[in-house]
């Protein structure tokens, strides 16, 4: 069988990934900026079926090339320095879709981002100090391997804060600091002092508790530095989304045959 090039179609999978996983996360971030469990749960879930059916086309096509070609002589390495990085991704992209569809809890996909991140990282650090390089462009494709290692990892943090958010909207409560109005808070601190111990006033003083509490729900913010901790995964995907679009014009003419490719 002869050898089929397919990197450029990896080239174009990844950008696809980077540019659905960078907006599902900045969709995500927006709407804990607002206090919005219910918009954050329909922004990971809307990702599922785009990220699930590039993440299976890419798992598909990373584990065909592993077992189809262990290319000989210079070439040896080739298919595990690329396709191995691909399949981990195919995997991390695989998992979101079902857990984000099933609405699981994310720190656990999350972790498997963290330790392909790793990897990813090391992979392209391998190959950029090579000798020989595995590739005709090292400095280009360490950046691809970085950007999406560092995403990978950034991953993890966000799940978990994520996850926290989520289980403390369920709970209506903030789970963090509250801005609550200060009238809120007095009405808090007098349900507490026992108010409901006056005769024929203690479902008065339950109802001002969930009152205020809910009130409190409506006014509270995320932190800021959770919110960075959120915002840094899609700025940093986004950057792999930028590292494989470029990439991938550097790339594709030497692929189709048309000679060295100049960088746009």
């Amino acid at each position: 069988m002869a050898f089929i090039d397919d990197l450029a179609l990896v080239e174009v999978l990844l950008l696809l990934a980077a540019s659905v996983l960078t907006y599902v996360g900045l969709t995500g971030w927006w709407a804990m900026r607002r206090n919005d469990p219910v918009g954050l749960r329909n922004a990971i879930k809307g990702g599922a079926i785009p990220v699930g059916m590039v993440g299976g086309f890419t798992l598909a096509l990373a584990l065909w090339g592993e077992m189809t070609w262990p290319f000989p002589g210079s070439m040896a390495g080739y298919n595990i320095f690329f396709l191995d990085v691909m399949a981990l991704f195919g995997i991390v992209m695989v998992a979101y879709a079902i857990g984000a569809y099933y609405s699981l809890r994310l720190q656990y996909l999350g972790i498997l981002a963290l330790v392909a991140g790793a990897v990813t990282i090391f992979y392209g650090y391998t190959g950029y100090t090579a000798t020989p390089a595995f590739t005709k462009d090292p400095f280009d494709t360490l950046l691809l391997y970085l950007g999406f290692g560092v995403a990978g990892i950034a991953a993890f943090p966000a799940s978990i804060v994520v996850d926290l958010y989520l289980a403390a909207a369920e709970g209506n409560s903030t789970f963090w600091t509250s801005v609550a109005t200060s009238q809120s808070r007095q009405r808090l601190g007098m349900a507490a002092r026992g108010i409901g111990a006056i005769p024929g006033s203690k479902p008065k003083a339950s109802n001002e508790t969930e009152e205020a509490s809910s009130e409190s729900m409506a006014t509270y913010r995320v932190p800021y530095i959770l919110q960075l901790v959120i915002l840094a995964f899609p700025l940093f995907m986004a950057l792999a989304g930028l590292a494989a679009g470029w990439y991938f014009a550097v790339t594709l003419p030497g692929h189709l045959g048309l000679g060295p490719a100049k960088a746009p």
